[in-house]
């Protein structure tokens, strides 16, 4: 039956062998089954595969009496099915273009996440010896029990498996593999090595939106791969010869790249140039690129002094981001920043803090307090207003070392900060000091999966923030998660204060 199906010809061909012959088809028959028939309907002109609607060949084979009896036949039979089986027939059916609502495909899951703790290894390898191509590595990373099970036994395979096989894959596979890693920040280095080995053998080949997909894992895992020496000028270069063909993949690659505290020149000479800046402000996306411009600006203003190029004309600059993050906002109710908020509340009242105070050059702070040099937490009230971050709504319109000298400046000629007591007279040195405390809540998910290692972004957003004078006090979900109750909430942040 194997031979059968395989050497069939047509769609046709393929479920008459199956549906008419119930007695001689096997479990391991039925994803064969299905591949062949994505494998005969990638060649058929019309449109692409899972497209059902009733357009074309493919519409038109999933719409067929016999494709329902041969995905019911999978249906009723799968709870006997081996694990193997149920695997294949999932890829299999993620890759012929099954919608993930199709009774097929949830049942395929419901079973497979039931048997999450009896696959094993084997099960999964004989998947990618027997189906290693690129169209089936897709589906794996379209699949959303893979999603949900990211640190199963999947993982670990895949990261033995893939340094053997990556050079016979094409960018278009790798680039799920880097999106699945980065999405779920697995700080994995073996997989991250191999996508790295793969940027710098075919780099050349890729246009700057593939380039910017296999790049992004290291950035947002902080981590630079074991091959930087050659791969970061190797990316220098490309960039350099395609820095304008894509102007929003540039500045996406070349924020990975400073993330890792890699400054590429050369390049910063090309996107700072009046002519790559005109061409940006004339795009649909000139907004979220002047973002990442005004961030890279500030960027080498702080880290990159020895630069000497052209830099980013002040009137384009604006705040990278003006609200809290739309991951933090999403996961607000997993988040200890609510216990933190009521706690800080009581301890130094309301008028002595600020929640989600956006800080040029465009980060989000959880909290904002000023304390003196004796330890005291001052309402800010009694903060002179033009020592305080503009508001989230206000341009960035003048140069970020400016803004950074008059701020000290104001500091310095502040006097009412020490306690007031007529027999001990501050001295000129504690009464103009004080120190911009920024709280920083790190939940899990500002950490690499199983970590103690922030993402690039949170890691890169900390570094400015100390450069620009501020004390920053970590407050990791590993102590939180220890705390119980507002008491003990309170005696926590008073030890870290």
């Amino acid at each position: 039956m194997k031979r059968l199906i395989e050497r069939s010809r047509s769609v046709g061909e393929v479920l008459r062998w199956v549906t008419q012959n119930p007695g001689k088809v096997s479990a391991s028959h039925y994803p064969i089954a299905l591949h062949k028939l994505g494998q005969l309907l990638q060649q058929q002109p019309g449109p692409p595969v899972g497209a059902g609607d009733g357009r074309g060949p493919a519409g038109q084979v999933l719409e067929q009496p016999e494709f329902h009896a041969l995905c019911q036949a999978i249906v009723s039979g799968c709870a006997k099915f081996d694990n193997f089986s149920i695997v294949n027939c999932l890829y299999a059916a993620a890759a012929l273009g099954l919608p993930g609502e199709s009774p097929l495909v949830r049942v395929l899951e419901d079973e497979s996440r039931s048997r999450l703790g009896r696959f094993n290894q084997k099960d999964v390898s004989m998947v990618f010896s027997s189906e290693a191509n690129n169209k089936a590595l897709e589906a794996i990373f379209s699949s959303q029990l893979f999603y949900e099970n990211r640190q199963e036994r999947f993982i670990r395979s895949m990261a033995e498996w893939l340094p053997r096989k990556a050079e016979n894959l094409t960018p278009y596979t790798m680039a799920p593999i880097a999106k699945y890693v980065a999405r779920h920040r697995l700080r994995e280095p073996r997989l991250l090595d191999t996508i790295a080995n793969f940027l710098l053998k075919r780099g050349e080949q890729l246009d700057s939106k593939v380039i910017q997909k296999l790049v992004f894992p290291f950035s947002r895992m902080n981590y630079r791969p074991s091959n930087h020496g050659e791969l970061f000028p190797k990316l220098e270069a490309i960039l350099e010869q395609k820095a304008g063909s894509s102007p929003l993949a540039t500045v996406n690659i070349l924020m990975s790249m400073f993330q890792l505290s890699h400054f590429p020149q050369t390049v910063l000479h090309q996107v700072f140039s009046p002519g790559f800046i005109t061409n940006v402000m004339s795009s649909p996306y000139a907004l979220i690129v002047r973002r990442y411009l005004s961030l890279l600006d500030a960027a080498v203003e702080l880290e990159f002094r020895e630069y000497s190029g052209p830099r980013l004309d002040p009137r384009y600059r604006v705040l990278m981001f003006e609200h809290a993050l739309t991951a933090d906002e999403a996961n607000r109710k997993y988040s200890y920043k609510g216990l933190v908020a009521e706690a800080l509340r009581q301890l130094v009242g309301e008028e002595c803090y600020r929640q989600d105070e956006v800080l040029p050059p465009g980060y989000c702070t959880d909290f904002l307090l000023w304390i003196n040099r004796s330890g005291t937490v001052l309402p800010l009230s009694r903060v002179p207003a033009a020592s305080r971050a503009p508001p989230a709504t206000s341009p960035v319109t003048m140069s970020l070392r400016s803004s950074v000298l008059a701020l000290t400046s104001d500091l310095q000629d502040f006097a009412p900060f020490a306690p007031e007591t007529p027999s001990s007279p501050p001295g000129p040195r504690e009464s103009g000091r004080a120190g911009r405390v920024v709280l920083s809540v790190n939940d899990k998910w500002h950490y690499c999966q199983n970590s103690d290692i922030l993402v690039g972004s949170r890691a890169m957003r900390d570094r400015h923030l100390r450069l620009l004078g501020y004390c920053l006090v970590q407050l990791p979900y590993t102590e939180l998660e220890k705390v119980s109750g507002i008491e003990e909430a309170k005696h926590y942040l008073r030890q870290k204060l």
